[in-house]
C-alpha cells in the first residue's frame, strides 16, 4: 500500500511512513492534516486565557540551546519571592486569568519548600485558578536535589496544588541530540517515565518537541513516536506543542531559523501521526502569531493563551514578550476563518466566540 493509500484510509502510519511524510509536498500534507483537524475539531481554534510566570533564571544546567538561564550569556540573575509571585497572580486575576503556567530554571539555592509553599499559597488564594506547573526537567531536577523519587515528588506537587504538568523538557528525544544539546537534564527515558507517573495519578499533561536547531526529520519523527507509545497507554496526554527553536543568543549558532515551510510540514506531520492525543497546538511565543494561525490549516487546532509576560523564548529571540491581548486573539482568529474557543487547561469549551 502506498503512503497516498494510507493516508487516503486513516490507517496508522510507521516510524518509515513518517520520515517520508515529509518528501509529500506541504500543501498535500496540510491537506490530510486538515481532514484529520476538521474531524476531531471542524473549524473550532482553542485558545485560553492565562498568564506565565518564571519564577527564577538561575540554572545549574548548561543547555546549549537556552537563551533563558543567567549562569552563562544573561547575568541578569533574579529569583521572585513569593509577594511578588502573588501579586502577579493577583493582578492577572482582576483580567479573568483560568491558568497560572509556573516555569523555571533549576536554580539550586530555591528549595522544594520553595516550590510547594508558592503552589499552595497560589491555590488558597486563587482556588479557582489553575495551576499548570513544573516540566519533567524540573521534577528530575528537584528529585535529584532532594533524594526523593519521582512519585513521592509528583504525590507532593499533588498535595500542593498543581492541576496539570507543562510538557517542556522535552526537547529532542534522541539520546545523541540531546547529549549535544542539554546534556545532563532529564534523559528522554526519564522524561517519558515522570509523565506516566503523573498520568497514572489521573492526571493531565502536555508533550512538547523543540525542532529547527540540530535534530534531522527523523529524530523528529522518533521523537512524535515515542509520544504516540505512551499515549496509547496512558491516555494523559491534552496537546502536543511542537516549539519552533529560536536561534539568539545561545551556544548553538544555529545561523539560519528553520522555514515556515518546514514548520507547517511538521505540524502536519504531528497531526497526521499522533492520532491518539486530540490536541496540537501551534505556540505563537515561538511561531509567531501569524504563522500559528495558518497552522489551523495544516492540522493544528490550538494557539494557546494571552500569556501576559513571556521570559523563555523572548530571552531567546521570539517577539513574545508581552502577550495578546483577549480581544486581539478573537478577531485574528475569526478574521482566520476559524471559530475562536476560549478553554480551560484540559480543553473544557468555556465560551464559543
Amino acid at each position: 500500500m502506498t503512503l497516498i493509500e494510507k493516508l487516503e484510509n486513516g490507517n496508522r502510519l510507521n516510524y518509515e511512513d513518517g520520515v517520508n511524510l515529509f518528501d509529500l509536498d506541504v500543501l498535500t500534507l496540510g491537506h490530510y492534516a486538515n481532514k484529520i483537524r476538521v474531524a476531531k475539531h471542524q473549524k473550532k481554534t482553542y485558545f485560553n486565557i492565562n498568564r506565565h510566570i518564571n519564577p527564577t533564571n538561575i540554572c545549574k544546567d548548561v543547555c546549549q540551546f537556552c537563551a533563558y538561564s543567567a549562569s552563562r550569556k544573561n547575568p541578569d540573575q533574579y529569583t521572585l519571592s513569593h509577594e511578588e509571585i502573588l501579586e502577579t497572580v493577583k493582578n492577572s486575576s482582576k483580567n479573568g486569568i483560568k491558568e497560572v503556567h509556573i516555569v523555571s530554571a533549576h536554580n539550586p539555592h530555591t528549595g522544594l519548600e520553595w516550590y510547594m509553599d508558592i503552589f499552595k499559597k497560589i491555590k488558597k488564594d486563587f482556588p479557582n485558578i489553575h495551576i499548570k506547573a513544573l516540566t519533567a526537567a524540573e521534577i528530575h531536577f528537584l528529585s535529584t536535589q532532594y533524594n526523593l523519587s519521582y512519585e513521592e515528588l509528583i504525590d507532593t506537587m499533588i498535595k500542593s496544588g498543581v492541576d496539570s504538568m507543562p510538557g517542556g523538557g522535552a526537547e529532542i528525544f534522541d539520546e545523541t541530540v540531546r547529549k549535544r544539546i542539554c546534556g545532563g537534564k532529564v534523559s528522554s527515558k526519564e522524561w517519558l517515565e515522570i509523565h506516566k507517573i503523573w498520568h497514572n495519578k489521573g492526571k493531565k499533561s502536555n508533550a512538547t518537541m523543540l525542532f529547527g536547531h540540530i535534530e534531522t526529520r527523523e529524530h523528529r519523527v522518533d521523537h512524535i513516536l515515542r509520544l504516540r507509545e505512551l499515549q496509547d497507554i496512558t491516555g494523559g496526554f491534552n496537546a502536543f506543542i511542537p516549539l519552533v527553536f529560536q536561534t539568539q543568543n545561545n551556544y548553538l549558532k544555529v545561523k539560519e531559523p528553520v522555514t515556515a515551510n518546514e514548520i507547517l510540514k511538521t505540524y502536519a506531520v504531528s497531526r497526521i501521526l499522533l492520532d491518539n492525543i486530540p490536541n496540537i497546538k501551534a505556540y505563537w511565543a515561538t511561531s509567531t502569531v501569524k504563522l500559528a494561525l495558518i497552522a489551523q490549516e495544516f492540522g493544528a487546532n490550538d494557539v494557546d493563551g494571552t500569556i501576559e509576560k513571556e521570559s523563555i523564548q523572548s530571552a531567546a529571540g521570539a517577539k513574545s514578550k508581552h502577550g495578546v491581548a483577549q480581544n486581539e486573539f478573537v478577531d485574528l482568529i475569526k478574521n482566520s476563518g476559524f471559530t475562536p474557543v476560549e478553554r480551560d487547561s484540559v480543553y473544557n469549551e468555556l465560551k464559543i466566540y
